[in-house]
């Protein structure tokens, strides 16, 4: 993909600095809102404290176009800002973003906000092309961003809280709905496969009353939800709290508004392109969880699996032909 070059007279260390009308920030350059208007903020605050191959990251990242941002890689920007990933990485952490990833989010409010769901489709078209080869490198790109995201927002604490709920539930409900579905179901099924109890919930409105009423002191909900508040949500944990139920929330957006109400947040970026699918993080964490849980109770798992397969095989059997 080709990034637009920074604009004429954005030098790194020219004489107006960060703040001034030839640097990142600028007065210029205020006509960005939102995600566009923290990045330059941070730029300008951060400026004294970056080194010279982090400030060359930030000039870039402030003049260039949001969108061109939105569809870049780490690698990318390394490349058009003249440094590497790895310093881009270092520059967008010591700007206040955990990666990548979180500027993408940042960023991506506005653009959907103020743009069509057909044209960010056109646009993403547009943007990946037709090169075969360019389009297998920007999907696994952009799914590496992502899941190493992942791997450093959640830490070691919340993890430990996780397993330790599902290790002791009588039930485990895995709830997700539209594109969290995917990673609802599962963990339900694999859950299941390793010798726990386990559902898996998708209805919303009226219709999931009849669940909560499934829930029991003991048992443990999973929720998955990227960064929609759904009245849902706090009707389920609140049934689960009266019940004497615990939750987990894997998500992106929500921590902040659930997390003194869950036991346990769990961070699933989602994608702000939509080159790689919403999912895609979610099913990595219940892949976690499974994995965790079946080195607990090993021999619970083993012997689940084994049985399961005995059924698979009388189920592949050849019937007897009738006489």
């Amino acid at each position: 993909m080709k990034i637009s070059e920074p604009p004429e007279g954005g030098a790194v260390d020219g004489p107006a600095g960060p703040g001034g009308p030839g640097g990142p920030g600028g007065a210029d350059d205020e006509s960005g809102a939102g995600g566009v208007a923290r990045l330059r903020t941070a730029v300008r605050g951060q400026w004294e404290t970056l080194s010279a191959s982090e400030r060359a990251v930030a000039q870039y990242l402030a003049s260039a176009p949001a969108e061109s941002l939105l569809f870049a890689s780490a690698q990318e920007l390394g490349t058009a800002s003249g440094t590497s990933n790895a310093t881009v990485v270092r520059a967008l952490q010591r700007l206040g973003y955990a990666g990548l990833p979180a500027l993408k989010r940042d960023l991506a409010t506005d653009f959907t906000a103020a743009v069509a769901p057909e044209v960010r489709l056109a646009k993403r078209i547009a943007h990946v092309g037709r090169d075969l080869g360019g389009i297998w490198d920007e999907v696994f790109d952009e799914a590496q961003e992502r899941i190493e995201h992942a791997r450093r927002l959640t830490p070691d604490d919340a993890l430990r809280t996780a397993v330790g709920v599902l290790a002791d539930a009588g039930e485990i409900h895995a709830y997700g709905v539209a594109a969290s579905e995917l990673a609802a179901r599962h963990l339900a099924l694999t859950l299941g496969r390793v010798g726990r109890r386990a559902r898996y919930v998708g209805a919303t409105g009226f219709a999931l009353a009849d669940h909560l009423l499934a829930l029991r002191q003991g048992d443990a909900v999973v929720i998955f939800q990227p960064g929609r508040d759904l009245a849902e949500l706090s009707v389920f944990i609140e049934r689960a709290r009266a019940v004497g139920a615990r939750v987990l929330l894997v998500t992106d957006e929500l921590a902040e508004r659930y997390g003194g109400r869950v036991d346990a947040v769990l961070t699933a970026p989602h994608t702000p392109t939509g080159i790689t699918t919403e999912a895609l993080t979610a099913l990595v964490v219940a892949d976690v969880l499974l994995l965790a849980l079946t080195t607990l109770d090993e021999a619970r798992a083993v012997d689940t699996s084994h049985q399961l397969t005995a059924l698979r095989e009388q189920l592949l059997a050849p019937r007897p032909r009738k006489a």
